[in-house]
């Protein structure tokens, strides 16, 4: 082969395997659920830029009883910046240069994928777009994380026609569960874990039975009654209540475009020792004149328990009501 051809080719190879254009990369995102690859150099990702990139995406998961991160955060240096840490559905790319400048690229380099680039000219204004950013971010990387989740559901569905009968909506539920009760207005469904359980339960409530003025009290009052009805342990006078050592978090939120109440916090079996999170979504139903409830709760005491709520959460937010 002629010398100069050989370099030639020798060049186009090495450039073509330094590229970072998506079509280089797989379609499909295979990172693990609630993780972040950020791009730093290391003198970055060491000091008060790294410090501030976990302050916001590692910082405790609200509701669960021990501490765990948002998101789980691989750090990478910009020159190991390579096909193996941009299939991530959620990637980070700071660095210093002569502008300042924030972007959210979707599909980049993978999909589906959030690409967030970071250029500032020093340490404070990169510091600064962090500050400003960090709730769209975050929020931007849940809602991909969701529908990631819900992706994997339909690889093996429950059927949900109990679930559309008596309450009129439908959800994305994995087959691992199963119905383990169903009365008139309130249905529970478990799938077994490792050391657990997770559970998911859905009830209707008159329409004028939570007050916005009282909202977080009468939701406590409420799940209470309902544990009290239906949820006990194995052992006798045994019942599911809120924890009374912290307060529940709570937040209004849209759900399948109604008005729906967000509450975080963790529950106790009273006489008993289990005790997990639970995360509850109070929706206010007004076409059809009734608040429904879906919430879901873990018991895995040898377990880390973001993912698992997280997955509980998924499947809640799948809910769509039907005509």
């Amino acid at each position: 082969m002629n010398k100069t051809l050989f370099l030639w080719l020798l060049v186009a190879v090495v450039a073509s395997s330094c590229s970072f254009k998506k079509d280089n990369f797989s379609e499909e995102s295979s990172a693990a659920i609630n993780t972040i690859a950020v791009i730093i150099d290391d003198q970055l990702w060491n000091g008060e830029v790294g410090d501030s990139i976990r302050n916001k995406f590692a910082s405790p998961v609200l509701g669960l009883p021990q501490e765990e991160p948002l998101f789980t955060i691989n750090q990478y240096p910009v020159k190991l910046f390579e096909g193996f840490s941009t299939d991530s559905r959620n990637i980070i790319i700071v660095k210093k240069g002569n502008e300042t400048k924030f972007e959210i690229k979707e599909n980049e380099f993978s999909a589906p994928q959030n690409a967030v680039h970071i250029t500032g000219k020093s340490t404070t204004e990169i510091i600064a777009l962090l500050e400003e950013n960090a709730p769209s971010i975050i929020q931007k990387m849940r809602d991909i994380e969701i529908a990631q989740n819900q992706k994997i559901f339909k690889d093996s569905l429950l059927d949900t026609k109990k679930i559309q009968k008596k309450f009129n909506i439908d959800l994305l539920i994995p087959s691992k569960y199963e119905y383990v009760m169903r009365r008139k207005n309130f249905i529970w469904l478990k799938s077994e874990i490792t050391s657990g359980n997770t559970s998911i339960i859905i009830y209707q409530l008159p329409w004028h039975s939570i007050h916005s003025g009282s909202a977080v009290n009468d939701i406590v009052r409420t799940r209470d009654s309902i544990g009290r009805k239906y949820i006990h342990g194995s052992a006798p006078r045994t019942r599911m209540l809120t924890e009374e050592a912290y307060s529940p978090y709570f937040s209004k939120i849209t759900l399948a475009n109604r008005k729906t109440y967000e509450t975080k916090g963790t529950w106790q079996m009273k006489n008993d020792f289990m005790s997990g999170p639970f995360i509850n979504y109070t929706i206010f139903d007004k076409p059809n004149k009734r608040i429904l409830v879906l919430e879901g709760f873990c018991y895995a005491p040898s377990k880390e328990k973001r993912d698992l709520m997280f997955e509980l959460e998924s499947i809640i937010k799948s809910i769509q009501f039907q005509k």
